[in-house]
């Protein structure tokens, strides 16, 4: 999902004796290509990095981790790249190569339902119980990938697979699932819950069974604005841009 965020263009205007210039200072245009998770924090990172930079334009493109990569390996459109998983960023710093890497916030898994909780759901053991309808992000996909070894980790895969109904390109569209009434349950970020709102109801998956995301963020190489990505990145690795992470449910960086 390609969206542009900001648009700031700085004007300096200058007349006299009843006549007047206007001139517009050099804009760039910025891509940032980031896990669907960071989607409500990094808006609000945009729009204040909008702010404290006029002339840029800032466009995201959210959306798998896993698919963001491949779209950069073939397409080469990015600037920056924030990941929910270090194996997708890994993949781009093979190709086409990434620079100034560094984690900045940290994730963990919950389980949401319905508000009314139909099925009943209080722990991660009641995901395997018989007839829930259970929704998660495909394989591939990180936060399908983690919810999978969490688990496997509490010995309920096997039973607990009985129950997916969906498997889903991103943690958005499984939020989307359970809003919607189409499934009982489902494993998103804590970051999806703070979004969500009372439109879902989450359980805590225990620490010794949960599975802890590390983000990377990095500069892809070949970047016609590498002076702007590095803007951004610091933008959000800087005070304000955790604060902002924060406020939507994400950990610092480990």
């Amino acid at each position: 999902m390609r969206k542009t965020i900001a648009i700031a263009t700085l004007l300096v205007a200058a007349g006299c004796s009843g006549t007047s210039s206007s001139g517009s200072a050099a804009s760039s245009a910025l891509t940032v290509f980031a896990a669907s998770s960071l989607t409500a924090a990094f808006e609000r990172i945009g729009s204040d990095f909008a702010a404290a930079n006029p002339g840029i334009t800032v466009t995201f493109n959210f959306g798998s981790s896993t698919d963001l990569a491949s779209q950069i390996q073939s397409e080469g459109t990015a600037d920056v790249f924030a990941s929910a998983s270090g194996t997708a960023m890994d993949a781009v710093a093979s190709d086409p190569g990434v620079a100034d890497r560094t984690d900045f916030a940290t994730n963990r898994l919950v389980i949401v339902t319905p508000p009314d909780d139909p099925a009943g759901i209080s722990s991660i053991a009641d995901l395997a119980k018989p007839g829930v309808q259970l929704v998660l992000a495909a394989k591939g996909v990180p936060v399908g990938d983690y919810a999978r070894q969490a688990l496997t980790s509490a010995g309920l895969l096997s039973a607990a697979m009985q129950n997916v109904v969906s498997n889903e390109d991103d943690d958005a569209s499984v939020v989307a699932k359970i809003t919607s009434g189409e499934a009982d349950a489902g494993i998103v970020y804590a970051s999806d819950v703070a979004t969500a709102g009372n439109t879902v109801r989450s359980v805590t998956i225990p620490t010794a069974v949960n599975v802890v995301a590390s983000y990377p963020i990095a500069v892809v190489a070949g970047s016609p604005q590498t002076e702007a990505a590095m803007s951004f990145l610091n933008e959000v690795i800087g005070v304000t841009g955790q604060a902002t992470l924060k406020d939507s449910g994400f950990g610092p960086a480990a």
